[in-house]
Order: C-alpha cells, then structure tokens, then sequence
C-alpha cells in the first residue's frame, strides 16, 4: 500500500465469493511505515484475523461468515476474485481509503485441460505447455469422491503433466462402491504412460486421505510407479475392499458406533472408529508396500482430527525402513487432515459429501498455513528427484 502518511493506522480486508455464492473474509490491522508506505512481507500485522509478519496472511485466514465451509476450487478454468481493501484506522466501517481486485489463476498460461472418458475413465488430463516430456503425475483426492482438480492443475502449471482422477461419488460411479479394482487404476497409469508428452521413466502418484492409500496400493501392485506421495493417509487398506487380479485387500476394520457427535455443534469425531493398528488381526488389511521398489513420501498432521494419520504414517514408515526401504516423511504440528496447496484456507470442519455429516478435520491457522506451504515445495522436490 503506497500513499499513506507516515505510521498511519490502517485496516486491510480480503474478500472473495466462492463459486457456490458464499462470502470468505479476513482483516488486519498495520501501521505505515514512515514513507507512508505498506509492506506486507516486512509489516507485523497488530491483530485482526492474524498477527505478526505474515505476507499472504489475508488469504490464508479467509473465513466465511457461515461455518464450516470449505474454500475449494470447481471450475479451474476461471480465477478466485479477491477483492483487497485498505481502511483508515482500526475499525471496521471507518473511511474506505483505496482497493484493488487480485485475480487468482489455478491454470498456468498455454496449460491445456482435456476431459478424459476413455474405457472406464473419469479424468481430467492437464498438459503444461510445450512438447516435453514432463514428468507424469496421477492426483486422487479422499473419499467426498468427485473429481476434484485444483491441485492438479496447479502441479500441471509447475511442468507435471498430471491426470486427476475420480473413483467414487462421480457421474455412474457409486458414492461407496462396494469394491474398488486395481483394474481401473491400472487403466489410469496405462492412459498416462502412453500420452506424448510424459516421460518414460516412470508415473508419480499422489492422493489425500483415502485417495493416500490408494496411491500406496498402486505403487505396491501396479508396474511404472516410481513415486507415491501419501497426504494424511495410512499403509491399510481403508473402508472399501481393493480387488486385484486373484486377491483383495480388505479394509481396515472399523466400527462406527465409536464415532463421537459433539452435542453443542453437531461435529463427528472419526478418529477413534478404526481398530487398533498394531493388533496383529488388522495386518491382514495392510498394503505390503515393502514390495514396491517406488520412493515414498508421508505427510501428516499432528492435528487431524479426522483419523490418527500420524500414527498411521509412522507405521508405515517404520516398515519400510525395516526393509531398506527409501522414504521421506514430514510430520507438522498444529496442522489438521486437509493439507491442501498453499494459501487455500484452513478448513477445520465441513460436510463429507458422501457421508452427509459435518467431519472435524483439525488444525491450527498460523501452524496449518505454514505446513501447506512447506508440503507443496516437499512435493514438487520429490517428484522432481525422482522421475
């Protein structure tokens, strides 16, 4: 911000209409410096939605007047608006002294997006501009199901030619299929190996949550992986049986009478529902990844409140260690279940779209924000080094 007096006190405000109409705010409170001007990555914030030095602060505190809403992106093929405001003082309503609209991209310049029904394929396929060959990448989300694309072109916008790919809760696809096939994941990497534009040494698969182990199943029992990224995952099988040729990993065992509805804001609490990991009557259902001869990386939260991640993720990577396995693992306090890309909100609690109720996810603003930012850089580093 140019043009304020010397150690003016001013307000900054953020606000942005997601694509379903609802309303995500942040403010803060700064003094000028004494050239009259505003500097977000020198400035402290004194307060308002965070404090301190913090230079996308006003994005990734936005929240929505509405709770539990979560701030994700439909449609890549247009931008978040965010509308930036600068107030004079440190009240809310005082004097509008100046703003600006940002427009923020999810697709790169010269990124093409193609939609992907070929076979049993629901994908969409995102080629970074020019011949290549670009590193390939297979991106899975958790069990909302959807086809969800946001990350995927932002990888595609940073040189991945990657492929985001539905399972469940999608067109014909079930919202709790009763079976999962290796067969079709198969199908996927098939699709990706033989586009132009990938290189051939190898696909990179990255899931979130369910989508976590999913890649960790593929990187086990299908040939061409050479990368998996698990994001709050584990190294079970979870909820939905995986059928290979001429076997099926079971899922987790779980029961859902543990689950905990707190009374006063009607939040579930998943984090208990599964049975111990270290009986040894659930390693029936563990995906033998000691087998894969691909790199891993586990990211975790030591605040989700969706399901023990941690613990899962440092059982997994205790055993591939013990087989001389190569695995990079990163564990971040005060950060909840949706580690998204950077400055995307925190989402603490939101509806599961297939389950119909509202999950606490966890996380902490400050700690959460750091931590997706820190993921993001971890993950393009590891797929860089390794395809």
């Amino acid at each position: 911000v140019a043009g304020l007096l010397p150690q003016q006190v001013v307000t900054l405000r953020a606000s942005l209409v997601d694509e379903s109409g609802e309303l995500f705010q942040a403010h803060a409170h700064y003094r000028a410096g004494s050239n009259g001007e505003l500097d977000l990555s020198h400035s402290p914030a004194l307060g308002g939605s965070y404090s301190g030095v913090e230079p996308m602060g006003l994005l990734w505190s936005l929240q929505s007047k509405a709770p539990y809403k979560r701030l994700a992106k439909r449609n890549v093929l247009t931008p978040f608006y965010v509308e930036f405001e600068v107030y004079e003082g440190h009240m809310e309503t005082s004097c509008l002294l100046g703003k600006c609209t940002n427009e923020r991209w999810f697709l790169g310049e010269g990124v093409k997006r193609i939609s992907v029904r070929e076979g049993r394929l629901k994908a969409t396929l995102f080629l970074p501009p020019g011949p290549g060959p670009f590193p390939g990448l297979i991106d899975l989300y958790g069990s909302g199901g959807g086809l969800v694309e946001y990350r995927a072109s932002l990888l595609a916008s940073r040189g991945f030619v990657t492929l985001a790919l539905a399972y469940m809760a999608f067109e014909d696809l079930p919202a709790m299929p009763e079976i999962l096939e290796l067969g079709y994941f198969e199908e996927a990497v098939n699709f990706l190996r033989k586009q132009q534009q990938v290189k051939d040494t190898g696909i990179g698969v990255l899931g979130l949550s369910k989508g976590a182990d999913l890649a960790l199943s593929m990187a086990t029992f299908l040939p061409g992986i050479k990368a998996a990224v698990s994001i709050s995952g584990s190294g079970f099988n979870s909820f939905i049986p995986l059928q290979g040729d001429g076997f099926t990993v079971p899922p987790h065992p779980y029961d859902l009478r543990r689950m905990k509805t707190d009374d006063k804001s009607g939040l579930v609490d998943f984090s208990d529902i599964l049975d111990d990991h270290r009986d040894p009557a659930t390693w029936h259902c563990r995906i033998p990844m000691e087998r894969s001869l691909a790199k891993f990386l586990f990211l975790s939260g030591l605040d989700d409140t969706n399901w023990k991640s941690d613990l899962y993720c440092r059982d997994a990577v205790q055993r591939l260690q013990q087989h001389g396995r190569e695995v990079e693992f990163c564990s971040y306090s005060g950060a909840g279940h949706l580690l998204e890309p950077p400055y995307l909100p925190l989402c603490q609690a939101s509806i599961h779209k297939v389950l119909g109720v509202f999950v606490h996810w966890g996380g902490q603003w400050r700690e959460h924000a750091k931590a997706q930012e820190d993921a993001w850089h971890r993950i393009q580093a590891f797929f860089w080094q390794h395809l």
